[in-house]
Formats: C-alpha cells, structure tokens, sequence
C-alpha cells in the first residue's frame, strides 16, 4: 500500500480512502449486510493494538533480536533459503530480497503444545477437517518459532508505532488480527460488545490465510487470556479453468459484471450451490447459465409461473382452501419433505453446508413438479365432480411455495421477495420471522395472487459452441430442451413451456459452410505436458458399502473412505459386477472432479477402469494401502 500510493503520489491513507469504498459499494450489491464496516486505520483500533502490545511487551513476551531472511513486500512475508527458488516467492512468484534487520518478536513457540491440545480437545475448532488435519500436521511435525511483529520505520513507515519503541511499526498481521476483538471495544461507542460477540461462534477465513488464523492469532489470544472462537472455517478458492484468478493471467471474474448480467440473486445461489462450501470451485460462466436455467428458471421459477397460472385460470386469483387428496403418497411426501425443511436449513446454516441446503430445497421443488404432473390439474379442471382435489393441487402447491420463500431468502433476498409478492404473502423480512413462518400448516387459503413477471428469465446462448449448427438451429435445440424441462402453461400438454423472457449471451460465431472433406487421417491423440497431468488427482479408496440404482444395469452407487473423509461415487460398472463382490476392494479414484449427477444421484469422484466400450476390469491395489494415499 506504501509503495503504491507512493507511486500514485499520495499518502497510503488518502490512498486506502480511495480503495474502500469499491468493497462497500459491492457489499451493497451483492446484498450483504453488515452492522459496520471497520478499518485497521480506526483510532480506536489502534489504541487497542497499542494496549495490547505493551501487555505482551510487560509480560516479556516480546522480544528484539537479529533477523535475516528472503522478503516479499507483496505478500509482507519472510522465507527462508530452503522455500525460495530462482529468487523468487513460493506463493506470488514476485522477486524477493535479502534482508537482515532488527525486529520485534512474539514468543509464539511457548503456546505450541497448548494450542495442539486445544484443537484436539475441540474437533469442530477447525474447519472443514482436512483443513484441520493440515494445522494439526504443521504443528506436529515441526517446531513453531518465534513470530516477527514489527517492521522498522526506515522501511516501512506507515503502521501503528509500538508504543515501546516509536522507531517501528507494528507488522500487519499482529494489527489486523487484533481488530477482530478492538471493534468490539469502541463500535458500540460506550456499550462494549465483547460478551456478546466474543468468542466467536463462527470465524469465517480464506485457506490462505488459515495458519495466519489457526496458529498466530490463536497463540495471540492465549498469551492476551483471551478467548479463542467456537470455530476458524476456512473456506476455498474459486479458480477459472483450473487456475487462481490472476490480473496478470487475465482471468479474474468480476463480481459486479456477474451481477449486471445476471442478477445478484442467481450470483450468489450459483457461488453457494455450485461446490460444498469449503473446497476449491472452478468458475465457468456455462456451468452458471446451466444453473440459472435447470435449477432456477425450469425450477422454482417455473413452479411459481405454472401455480399462480393454474389458480388465475381456475380459482379467479385466490389460493383455494384444501379439500380431499389428489395424490395422498405424494401429498404426504411433500408434507413430510416441508415439515423437515425448516431445521434441515437451520443445521445447515450452523454448519456452513449450504450446498445441502439448496439441494435439500431442490428436492422439494422436484417433488411439487412431480405432483403437478401427475395430478394434472388441467385435466380434473374439466370434470366438475373433481373441483375439490383440484383445489388441494393448488393449495399444495401454493403452501409449498411459501414455505420455499422464507427457506430461500438468506440465499436469494430480493427474488423471494418478489415471490411472496406473487402469492400474496406479505412477510416482514426486515426482522425476525414468526416461528408460524416455518410451519408448513401456516394457512394460504384465500390469498389473491398477483402474478409478475418471471422471476429468472431463461438464458439462452446466442450461437452455439458446436462448429456447423446455424443459429436457426440451435433455437430448435433450446426449444426441445425447454419443452423436455418443464410446464409453465395449463393445457392438455402440461410441458408445453410458457414464453419466457430471455438474456442473450454471446459466445462464438457460427462457422461458415465449408465443402464436406474427405475422411481424416487417424492420428495419435494430443500429448499432454506433466504440469496438466499433475492437475488430476488420483487417490486409493476403500470401498464400504455399493448397491445397484433403481432402473439402471450399469450404475452401482458406491460409498468409499479416503481416509479423513467419506464420499459417494456413482460408477457404471453394474455388468461387470454385483455389489457385494466390491465391498472392501481399495480401488484409485480421480479425487478432484467436479461433482455431477447421474439419474439424479451425485456423484463426487470417478473410478478407474479398464475398457473401451463395457468395462473389463477395476483398477484395484493389491497391497495394504491407508484409503486416501495418492497415486502417483
């Protein structure tokens, strides 16, 4: 920050007053709320670092002694000869310099034994657990050092000066850990927060970051008899095409042209459902549009669309009281699937698994779909006798959708809004929802509707990727997909969709006719460098437990151990063997695939196995190998 202002021909503060707020102005359209937004430069703040400071200086456990070592100023961080290569940084690949100097030290290295202690006592202290068993490894295996807090002002003078010695700065990371518990102090301005805020229950960090968290801060807050959070959840990356966003790659995805493009809700559901929060997700703006069409638009939206289309054509606009059932398996499962909802999300929300929660709601959006196919509600509108179970369609439907609401809104506020808006359902969302709220008996009956427009506008690719297909064509194939997908419009033909709203985004341009060519000549497939071969992870997993999918021969879903965790692999290797005969088999697996569905059941991981077109043999380990190892 010094050196970019200096070059900018500013002071670092004026600087960081130009740079704030951008993050402000994108909290604000991201919808995320916050009580205050605090800075490191608070005045406050740092009359809390420098109290803090002297209390460690005055129970000596701050020292000054002689330092040398490789720095990046980027990164603010010393390596040693072992970490650096071709003099340049591990991490950011910047160039680093040789210093030595005088500095400050905090006397980490005495709470080592007491922090291992800790996070073995408290299993949920860190997360997720292979995070945790990365912290617990660090700390087993080496001995934690004393830790550099300060810089001198002959190199860097913009900081909070130690109050024992005005000729350094205190280094950054003892400063912006502290300001996790200063605010606390002054915020509230006279009414300290502490006992209430502090511990916290969760603290939420990037991966990066998550030793500069598990370790310094928390041997911090020992050494100031300070409390440590409940929780440190670490959470992942999201790459681009398998690579860290990087300006200079020219990758990074900005936020606020995701939001301009597509809507800030279907942003965040995206970010939030895409992976299991905590891991590392891969952006692709085409996994995004799948999204907001399949889960979104044919989803939620459509659900909405078809239900208040039915209850305008037939019940003039008023949710109907229920009468006798339509479908009674059906109605009980998605009584049963709704009344579970509300604390299923409730766990969830404690335990940071969004993704499980959207798919929790996905499943009963996909069993109200299956109601309203089944019952048919077009076709009983015909029969007057039928008028009764017609009513409890809609009312089911309509009950359903209310209670999606209020689940849905942490996730996507302002488009839940709009949906009760259409129902006929005025909640208060700017407080504390009524217990009443999450009871899937809470009453719709008589509520007039007021249907809008949809609430997410299919996006259709305005040229396809595919050489060959004309644009003409390819409108043919999003109007098969749409008709396959979903009812927006009551008719004999319940999958008729109902003209919907569309974003165009480009993405190619359709290649010109060529001549036909004559047959290729067979060549060797594309060789790959060892640096594309390294992306794939290949790790052994013991099978626990395999059974057959319901009308499928080839798929057999397998629950494996990869040792620190347990995952769900759908593979099709049904003809070659039956269930029980792959219990207890260590098979390799691709680890790091990205989740997908097949016959609706996700599968997190591939198997290997041998074979062209049907599989001839599993790739097995013969020797005793722990589940988890890499194969290399």
């Amino acid at each position: 920050m010094q050196q970019a202002a200096a070059k900018a021909g500013i002071d670092p503060q004026t600087h960081c007053d130009k740079l704030a707020p951008q993050f402000e102005s994108l909290w604000k359209k991201l919808n995320i709320s916050n009580d205050a937004f605090i800075r490191t430069t608070d005045t406050q703040h740092k009359q809390v670092v420098q109290r803090y400071l002297q209390e460690l200086f005055d129970k000596q456990l701050i020292h000054k002694a002689d330092y040398s070592g490789w720095y990046c100023t980027f990164d603010e961080r010393f390596w040693t000869e072992k970490d650096v290569a071709d003099g340049l940084c591990p991490d950011c690949k910047r160039p680093v310099e040789k210093l030595s100097e005088h500095n400050y030290f905090f006397k980490m290295g005495l709470y080592q034994d007491r922090l291992i202690e800790h996070i073995k006592k408290h299993d949920r202290f860190i997360r997720p657990e292979s995070r945790r068993n990365e912290v617990l490894g660090f700390l087993t295996t080496q001995k934690l050092g004393d830790l550099s807090i300060s810089r001198p002002k002959s190199r860097l003078s913009w900081g909070i000066e130690l109050p024992f010695d005005t000729n350094y700065v205190t280094y950054v990371w003892f400063d912006a850990l502290v300001n996790y518990v200063s605010a606390l102090e002054y915020l509230p301005r006279g009414n300290p927060a502490s006992d209430r805020f502090w511990p916290a229950k969760v603290h939420l960090v990037g991966k990066d970051i998550l030793t500069t968290h598990a370790v310094y801060w928390s041997t911090m807050l020992m050494a100031l008899n300070l409390p440590l959070p409940e929780t440190i959840f670490a959470h992942g990356w999201w790459t681009v095409d398998g690579e860290k966003m990087s300006k200079s790659r020219g990758n990074v995805v900005d936020p606020n042209k995701m939001v301009e493009t597509y809507g800030v809700d279907a942003f965040r559901y995206f970010l939030l459902r895409e992976v299991p929060f905590g891991q590392d997700g891969d952006f692709s703006q085409n996994a995004m549009i799948t999204s907001i069409n399949s889960d979104l638009a044919n989803g939620i939206g459509n659900l909405l669309s078809r239900t208040l289309t039915m209850i305008e054509r037939f019940e003039n606009g008023k949710i109907p009281a229920s009468g006798p059932p339509a479908l009674p398996e059906l109605e009980d499962k998605i009584a049963k699937a709704a009344t579970q909802l509300p604390a299923m999300l409730e766990q969830g929300l404690s335990t940071l698994t969004f993704r499980d929660n959207l798919q929790a709601i996905g499943e009963l959006v996909s069993l109200c779909d299956e109601y309203i196919d089944k019952a048919a509600p077009w076709k009983l509108a015909k029969h007057p006798e039928n008028a009764p179970k017609l009513k409890t369609v809609l009312n089911y439907s309509a009950r359903a959708l209310r209670l999606l609401a209020v689940c849905l809104y942490p996730f996507m506020p302002q488009t839940m809004e709009r949906l009760t808006g259409q129902l006929g359902y005025h909640a208060d969302f700017s407080k504390a929802l009524p217990a009443s709220a999450y009871e899937w008996d809470s009453p719709v009956a008589d509520l007039p509707i007021a249907k809008s427009a949809p609430l997410f506008p299919r996006i259709e690719i305005a040229a396809p990727d595919i050489v060959g297909i004309g644009l003409k064509e390819n409108a043919k194939i999003e109007k098969k997909e749409s008709s396959r997908k979903g009812a927006t419009q009551v008719s004999d033909t319940p999958a008729t969709p109902q003209p919907v709203p569309a974003v165009a985004i480009p993405t190619s341009t359709p290649a010109a006719p060529t001549t036909p060519a004559a047959a290729p000549t067979p060549i060797a497939p594309p060789q790959i460098s060892i640096d594309e071969f390294m992306k794939v992870q290949l790790k052994t997993a013991k099978i626990l437990s395999a059974e057959r999918v319901p009308k499928s021969e080839k798929l057999i879903k397998l629950q494996v151990s990869l040792g620190v965790e347990q995952r769900q692999i759908v593979a099709g290797i049904g003809k070659k063997y039956e269930p029980d005969a792959l219990v207890g088999k260590t098979i390799v697996i691709v680890a790091n695939l990205k989740p997908a569905k097949l016959m609706g059941i996700e599968s997190q991981g591939m198997v290997l196995a041998a074979g062209d077109t049907d599989v001839r043999g599993l790739l097995t380990i013969h020797e005793e190998v722990d589940p988890g190892t890499k194969v290399k």
